[in-house]
């Protein structure tokens, strides 16, 4: 089938593109009718620091090379329903690994590379894993010592050579892909991770909405500058597989050392989340008469809330759209900002959900609220969860009519955009009065001076908490003061009840090794 036959952009090309494969359904099934469709095109390209390291995967390859590891992996033992964890890094093996695992059926429980014995040792324990692939020693750390040391039970490294053998063993691949073959664990910030269960149609779901929401075509260069074993690892790969574009894999994400390979192979999108746009626009400032990366036509990202002036930088500094969207381990994919939306819509919601995907917003008792007011978030369509690992877990976050309660809080617009004020916990209440700590986080991205800000709540003995917020200062900078901030503050409308009584600078905010979110346990901790 030519994939040229109509405008790459167009809507029709888009639809033509990935409506037939939107209905596959296994993971592996769609990784097939791609490969029958464009076999020779690239579907993965690893760039290294050296050019003549870089490495290419076409999606026939993709098929090919995954049924041969399935195989071996088969020899080993691994059977439909097989829990099988691996910690490993970005790289074309790690995707033919997991490839691989929805090829036989097994349950695969990805595990972030930076992750220790403490989460790592949780996941395997909660998960039952039979077997543990590892990278070996990777940026210093015995990841297959700490395997053992933890009693993990099959173990292998799988970091540049995979089992292998002949395809002809195994039996047919699953057909049905509504079974649990996945488990992600979220961050576990403030305790244990909780094993979230996937299906193949959930991340398939997941893949499509987005890719379907960013306009993309075949003519795309893409981009992988997070861990592929987060959720949006196979949110991603659906994009690659829907619409038959590459996407460029950096196994160690740093700036400015990546900005080579994205200029080397024309990628077209980038992003991940938030502190990816500041890191863009880091570099972008520092040549502002050259644009940063020639072919990018467009960031876009989630996982962690958007300043609107991050938005208007973007667009205004690096000469490309920004789209932003909302998702998280339980649900990859809930709204994604448009390419062609508003510039007030892209800056100041999340975007809007696909048809699929029902979102309620409702009081603390689970009321539905009208349009426009703030609410808790509540979802069900098929990219939400099956729940989590613990089933105790899993009452506790559905409500009566299957509806995944969030615990964020936002409203929808009359135009069906989705506005996210904040998190639950994350509400700070002083003297009784509920403050946002995501509208003064907004405004405070707006200082000339401030880089990068989180605003707490902090216990206060006659206040119950007060309001404290911690900065980043841009490279060179006048200090700022307390009352210098409480002062622009005021000067933006902000409600005298909400200013900061309390102003931290860091070098630099405290981050998770995923999304770069920030971590405000870590700041409540330090400050209180």
């Amino acid at each position: 089938m030519n994939d040229a036959a109509a405008a790459p952009g167009s809507g029709r090309e888009r639809a033509r593109q990935g409506a037939d494969l939107d209905s596959a359904p296994t993971f592996w099934e769609l990784v097939c009718r791609r490969a029958a469709r464009t076999p020779n095109r690239r579907v993965l390209i690893e760039a290294a620091a050296d050019p003549a390291d870089d490495r290419t995967l076409t999606f026939a390859q993709l098929r090919d090379r995954s049924e041969r590891v399935a195989a071996g992996l088969w020899g080993m033992g691994v059977r439909p329903g097989t829990v099988v964890a691996w910690q490993l890094p970005t790289r074309i093996e790690t995707v033919l690994l997991s490839t691989a695992l929805a090829r036989i059926g097994a349950v695969q429980t990805p595990l972030i590379p930076f992750y220790r014995d403490k989460e790592v040792g949780f996941a395997l324990r909660e998960s039952k894993a039979e077997f543990f692939a590892s990278p070996g020693v990777w940026r210093d750390f015995d990841h297959t010592a700490m395997a053992g040391r933890l009693g993990a039970r099959g173990i292998f490294e799988a970091y540049d050579s995979l089992p292998d053998g002949d395809p002809r063993i195994l039996p047919p691949p699953p057909s049905e892909g509504t079974s649990v073959r996945w488990i992600y664990w979220t961050s576990g910030t403030t305790s244990d991770p909780k094993g979230v269960l996937h299906t193949d149609r959930s991340l398939i779901a997941g893949g499509s909405c987005l890719a379907h929401a960013l306009h993309l075509s075949p003519d795309d260069v893409g981009s992988m500058a997070f861990p592929f074993a987060h959720i949006a690892g196979p949110d991603y790969t659906v994009m690659l597989l829907l619409y038959g574009f590459p996407a460029v894999m950096f196994e160690k994400f740093a700036m400015p050392d990546a900005l080579d390979g994205y200029r080397r192979h024309g990628v077209t999108v980038a992003g991940g989340s938030t502190a990816f746009y500041t890191m863009f626009l880091n570099e972008q400032r520092k040549d502002p008469d050259q644009k940063l990366i020639p072919s990018l036509r467009l960031l876009a990202g989630g996982g962690a809330p958007k300043p609107p002036e991050i938005y208007h930088a973007v667009v205004r500094e690096m000469g490309c759209q920004l789209t932003h969207g909302y998702g998280m381990t339980e649900v990859p994919m809930i709204t994604m900002g448009a390419p062609d939306d508003t510039a007030e819509n892209l800056a100041t919601t999340e975007g809007k959900p696909p048809a699929a995907m029902s979102i309620r917003i409702t009081d603390a008792e689970g009321k539905e609220l009208p349009a426009h007011t703030d609410g808790e978030v509540r979802l069900k369509g098929e990219a939400v969860c099956q729940g989590y690992l613990d089933a105790a877990q899993t009452s506790e976050v559905f409500d009566a009519d299957g509806y995944l309660i969030t615990g964020d809080l936002g409203h929808v617009t009359s135009s069906g955009h989705l506005v996210l004020t904040g998190r639950a916990k994350d509400v700070i209440i002083r003297k009784g009065e509920n403050i946002s700590a995501k509208e003064i986080e907004d405004l405070l991205h707006q200082h000339a001076s401030v880089g990068d800000a989180a605003v707490i709540g902090l216990p206060d003995e006659i206040r119950g908490e007060r309001v404290c917020a911690v900065i980043e200062q841009r490279a060179g900078s006048p200090e700022l003061t307390l009352a210098e901030l409480t002062a622009y503050l005021r000067g933006e409308g902000l409600s005298v009840h909400k200013l900061p009584e309390q102003l931290e600078v860091v070098d630099a905010l405290p981050r998770n090794e995923t999304l770069r979110k920030v971590l405000k346990y870590k700041l409540r901790e330090q400050f209180s």
